[in-house]
């Protein structure tokens, strides 16, 4: 059975503490305004000098007022800050929601000292629901004064909604003989699907990158994490992702030429990618975290689009949950994902447990398949032996607890 060929030779990190204050120069801080009746509900994260910026957004046509905004203010390729509100997406709200979205950036900047355009704005929440903007202007007001390098965690609550656990992690490496961290605080657990959904992430690192070199670089890094996750196969109206990069590690400035860039994206790749399967493993009564490999196939993008099918098929998560080695669902998700390959040579494994041979049932171990299906983390490949490439995609189980949360999600 062959591996995954983007899990070969992955880099390991030295992880840190902090998570998106780990960086020099960051400060971040999250506290309760009133927006949800307990948690957390403000996150501010800001750089102490200008930097790089660079973001990916979701490709729902109905799209939210922050993230009109923030794509507008990333288009100058700087920031400072981030502000997010959790609890309301202030989405589909008219012309409101525009001016709501544009006060919260400035008034971010005006507690900061910056400009508005180098505010990134987001928000989390209940669609349709104007923001009360009172609330905000005081909870901006307040997190600019609880701003430090201790604030990463409070931080990442504060970008919760149904998330059971906060999501953040900092690691250290080595960029042109300079220490270089990248930290980054992530939310998500529902209305997850490839191509964004409610999922934000924000991503700081003290390397010095220029704006276009970083927005290939984050480009390029989502769509090998962010969009290979799915929970539910909804895309959400708020997603995006937003990377900054203040160059104070000291080194000389990344390039698209240069060739430690490589080292940068591996790097953020890693992040990326355990931030990502962190919101799976968090789905919305999630019980197991699925890995899809998808091997054997003719090009990387056949490969995705196979563990694609496979991840939204609820057939294959519900059997998951079930701990039922169906494999008929599998390969049938495999064949309605719109690629062509030979059946007959179709290998199907569950956990190294090989249950499908060429396109047909073996006689397996049942007693084994339900013990491989019973742990938290279950391996799902696919060997279509139609080529050299080889993709991962990551899914979840579907339970009854999904069906309770979202049945009520707005009471």
């Amino acid at each position: 059975m062959a591996v995954p060929l983007e899990q070969a030779g992955t880099p390991s990190y030295k992880e840190v503490p902090g998570s998106v204050a780990a960086p020099r120069g960051f400060r971040a801080a999250g506290l309760h305004i009133g927006l949800k009746r307990y948690r957390k509900d403000l996150a501010l994260i800001v750089s102490q000098e200008r930097a790089a910026a660079a973001a990916t957004f979701t490709t729902n046509r109905v799209q939210a007022a922050p993230v009109h905004v923030t794509r507008e203010h990333v288009q100058g390729g700087f920031l400072r800050a981030i502000v997010c509100n959790s609890g309301n997406a202030n989405a589909c709200t008219g012309p409101q929601g525009m001016a709501d979205a544009r006060r919260m950036a400035e008034l971010t900047a005006a507690a900061l000292g910056v400009a508005p355009q180098e505010v990134a704005v987001a928000s989390t929440g209940v669609i349709g629901v104007p923001l009360p903007m009172d609330k905000i202007a005081s909870g901006i007001h307040k997190a600019a004064q609880l701003l430090s390098t201790e604030g990463g965690r409070d931080a990442a609550e504060a970008i919760m909604t149904t998330d059971k656990v906060p999501k953040e992690l900092a690691i250290e490496l080595e960029i042109k003989g300079r220490p270089v961290r990248i930290g980054a605080i992530a939310k998500g657990s529902g209305m997850i699907h490839p191509n964004m959904a409610t999922m934000l992430a924000f991503v700081t690192t003290d390397a010095a990158i220029e704006p276009a070199a970083l927005q290939a670089v984050v480009r390029g890094s989502v769509e090998r994490t962010y969009n290979r996750i799915s929970v539910d196969g909804d895309t959400s109206t708020n997603d995006m992702v937003v990377v900054m990069a203040n160059g104070m590690a000291g080194h000389a400035p990344l390039t698209l030429e240069d060739p430690e860039l490589e080292t940068f994206a591996q790097a953020l790749d890693y992040v990326n990618g355990a931030l990502a399967r962190s919101m799976v493993r968090d789905g919305e009564g999630a019980t197991k975290l699925v890995e899809i490999r998808v091997v054997g196939a003719r090009s990387e993008e056949d490969a995705v689009q196979i563990g694609r099918s496979i991840s939204r098929s609820n057939l294959v998560k519900t059997a998951i949950y079930g701990e039922d080695a169906n494999w008929g669902r599998i390969l049938c998700a495999a064949g309605y994902a719109g690629v062509e390959f030979d059946p007959n040579r179709v290998d199907v494994y569950i956990g190294e447990l090989l249950v499908a041979q060429n396109g047909a049932g073996l006689s397996f171990d049942e007693a084994k398949a339900k013990e491989i299906l019973h742990e938290p983390d279950v391996v799902l490949t696919v060997d279509l032996k139609a080529g050299p490439a080889a993709a991962t995609v990551w899914t979840c189980d579907l339970t009854y607890e999904y069906v309770k949360i979202n049945a009520s999600y707005r009471t």
